[in-house]
Order: C-alpha cells, then sequence, then structure tokens
C-alpha cells in the first residue's frame, strides 16, 4: 500500500509519563511509538505531539463528565507539567509542535485544527495509548473532518488487548487504513 508522504502528519497521542505510567508493558510502545517518530523524521513527515493537560484546579472538567471526573480531585492536585511531558524516548524535537488537548479526542479543547491547516494537513497517521481513548476519538473526529486516516496498530495500545484487537481489525478498517510499522516503514 503506497502512502503519499505529502500532506501527511504522524500524530504521536498521550505518550506522556503520566499515561505510560499506567500500562504495566509500556517498553514496546514507547519503542515502536520511537521507531514510528524516526522514521516519519527521515521522511520529512512533520511530527505533532498532543497531549492531555488541565489548568490548576482542573476547571475543564465537568462533573458530567463520567471519564473525567473521577480523576478531578487527583488532577486538581497534580503537577500538569510533569503529567504532560512526553517520554524522553520519543519527545519532541526543536520546532515540532505539541498540543494540549482538554478531552480524549485531539480535536477537543485544542488548536489541533489550526495547526493542520496551517501545515496543509489532509492525512493523519495515528498512533497512542490508549486505543479505545484518544486513538478511537480521534480517529472517528477526523473522519468526519474528512481527513485520510491510517492507524499504525502496533503503535497504539490499550490496557484491554481485546478492545485493542477488534478496534485495530474490526472497527477501524471502516474509516482508516490500518497498519503495522514495519508495512509503514517501507511505504
Amino acid at each position: 500500500m503506497e502512502h503519499n508522504t505529502q500532506n501527511t502528519a504522524l500524530l504521536v497521542m498521550d505518550m506522556q509519563v503520566g499515561i505510560l505510567a499506567m500500562l504495566p508493558d509500556n517498553e514496546t510502545i514507547i519503542r515502536k511509538v520511537s521507531e514510528a517518530v524516526g522514521t516519519a523524521r527521515d521522511k520529512k513527515i512533520p511530527v505533532i505531539y498532543i497531549v492531555v493537560g488541565f489548568r490548576p484546579g482542573a476547571p475543564e472538567i465537568n462533573i458530567n463528565n463520567k471519564s473525567f471526573s473521577a480523576g478531578k480531585e487527583r488532577f486538581s492536585n497534580m503537577d500538569m507539567t510533569a503529567f504532560m511531558q512526553v517520554h524522553d524516548n520519543i519527545a519532541p524535537q526543536a520546532g515540532e509542535v505539541t498540543v494540549i488537548k482538554r478531552r480524549v479526542s485531539a480535536f477537543t479543547g485544542s488548536d489541533l485544527e489550526v495547526v493542520l491547516r496551517s501545515f496543509g494537513i489532509q492525512h493523519l497517521i495515528l498512533t497512542g495509548i490508549a486505543t479505545s481513548g484518544v486513538v478511537l476519538s480521534t480517529l472517528r473526529e477526523a473522519a468526519d473532518k474528512d481527513y485520510r486516516i491510517t492507524v499504525i496498530s502496533d503503535c497504539c495500545a490499550d490496557g484491554d488487548e481485546e478492545t485493542h484487537r477488534v478496534l485495530t481489525t474490526k472497527v477501524f478498517t471502516r474509516q482508516a487504513d490500518v497498519v503495522e510499522l514495519d508495512e509503514w516503514k517501507k511505504n
């Protein structure tokens, strides 16, 4: 499968220290995403980092939001700078953009669309944690916004392996190309 690298960006989503700590075996995903980032840089594909974070006191978290409200007190007292830091092995280089989001989707509560428009991006390559969180939500919203989408399945991870498998083999394929890292690197 031929992949045009023009008008393409690699999104590295929620690969931050505070989220990676929740995955028991995070070495594999860190290594794979690091390879994807290196490949993108070699191919001159922009790498855009997406992190989730909140202001002091987490005023962005609404009590009605089931996902975030359970952790509001923890987030309110957390050092957000440390939580949002991207893992050193895949950290942004000078000139690479980091987008802060306030919800699960990379688009919600962020300026991602402005950044993508300014780069002329029409094709998104998705990586990140969790497959059932940021990857699913971003893929759905990106599809509705008419982006071409590729998911690098082994550069995504989820706390539930079965959920990851079902999403990458049955759900995502309706709106995206789903490939493994080795296949993507060849094109």
